[in-house]
Formats: structure tokens, C-alpha cells, sequence
């Protein structure tokens, strides 16, 4: 699959209708998001089911304030509107392969169960 642009009108729908979506957060002058930008797409191919999105931060300001982007690039991974991982700087192909296995191994039912327990704590 190719990445997908997303935008502040895009964003939402794409998180909340798709399992897994990987967020690269990037900028058009930015040299190590265009060094990076090939490892991303190549890892796209690998891997069919899961939505590759990119976020320009200079067009998408609101999306990257939301989320504190203050380097690029970032890498986001939702899985179930939840983000799992957030991580600034360039990750290989092997890395970020094995990001992905890691994502798919969590137990998501735990960890809505201990998102709802904080949520409950939070209110007493």
C-alpha cells in the first residue's frame, strides 16, 4: 500500500475507521525526512493492512500542535484510535518492521481496560 497524505480534514476518519495507522510527520525542507521518506514507503509495501500516512507539519500546523511535534521526522502508531508508539528521528527498515510486529502483538483489550481503570482514577 502507498502512504496516504492526511490532513486536518482527513485525520479522524483515518484513525478511527483503520486498525493500525503509522503517522510519519514531516516537512518538504526537512533533509532527514526526504533521507527516510524511501524506508517508509518500501515498509508500506510489507505491509498491506496497515494504513502509511504522512503529515506535513507545515501545511497540517494544527494536526502537529495537537500532538507536540517538535522535531521531524516523528513517527506515530495507532492501533484502535490509541497512539502505541511516538518516537522523533529515522528509524532502518528492520526497526521499523519490527515496531510494527511489536504493535500487532499488544493486547488491546488490556490496554483499553487500564486506559478506562486511569480514566476512572482520574474522576475520584
Amino acid at each position: 500500500m502507498a502512504t496516504v497524505d492526511i490532513t486536518e480534514e482527513t485525520f479522524e476518519g483515518i484513525i478511527n475507521d483503520n486498525d493500525i495507522v503509522i503517522v510519519d510527520f514531516w516537512a518538504e525542507w526537512c533533509g532527514p525526512c526526504k533521507s527516510f521518506s524511501p524506508t517508509y514507503e518500501a515498509v508500506s509495501e510489507k505491509h498491506p493492512d496497515v494504513v502509511f500516512g504522512k503529515v506535513d507539519t507545515e501545511a497540517q500546523q494544527e494536526i502537529s500542535a495537537h500532538f507536540q511535534i517538535r522535531s521531524i521526522p516523528t513517527l506515530m502508531i495507532f492501533r484502535e484510535q490509541v497512539v502505541l508508539f511516538s518516537q522523533a528521528g529515522m528509524l532502518s527498515e528492520e526497526q521499523l518492521n519490527d515496531v510494527i510486529t511489536k504493535v500487532r502483538e499488544i493486547d488491546m483489550k488490556k490496554v483499553h481496560e487500564e486506559m478506562e481503570k486511569q480514566a476512572q482514577e482520574g474522576k475520584s
